[in-house]
């Protein structure tokens, strides 16, 4: 992790500690991501459908597009990484037929899913319109900021 990642981590972390509720969590993690990490040009949570586990909902994010709103559990990258519980990377979202398109800018993405009580409730999505953006090292600073909202959820 580089030194600016592991400040921001420190300072989601430290906000976590006294966030109102999970919104407004997600809603800095987003909006912080956004601001400090250039190559990461849309930023948002998608939560499981608590009508229909089914589906996932947008829920908070930061970025140059509207994002998909509601889809399948079997559809995009979202619901790839949520049906198999792992991370999804794409360098190249062009070479990937399950990319669900929310700007035609977007090169990469990747996905990371949050579980809470060995279930996921949740996943951190990040796309750049930057090819080969999300390097190993990058996977786990993401993955580090996706688990201050599991870490959050599963106290709640």
């Amino acid at each position: 992790m580089t030194p600016a990642q592991h400040e921001l981590l420190e300072e989601l972390q430290t906000f976590a500690s006294s966030a109102l509720n999970a919104q407004a969590l997600m809603e800095h993690i987003c909006k912080r991501l956004h601001e400090k990490m250039t190559r990461y040009n849309w930023v948002g949570f998608y939560l499981v459908d608590p009508a229909d586990p089914n589906y996932l909902i947008v829920g908070p994010f930061t970025g140059s597009f509207t994002p998909n709103t509601r889809f399948p559990l079997n559809v995009g990258l979202c619901g790839a990484a949520a049906t198999s519980g792992k991370v999804v990377i794409v360098q190249d979202v062009t070479k990937d037929v399950r990319y669900l398109a929310g700007s035609s800018l977007v090169k990469s993405e990747i996905v990371v899913p949050i579980h809470v009580n060995k279930k996921v409730a949740a996943e951190l999505d990040i796309e750049s319109y930057f090819a080969d953006t999300f390097t190993a090292q990058e996977q786990n600073f993401i993955e580090a900021c996706a688990k201050v909202l599991g870490d959050y959820l599963a106290k709640a």
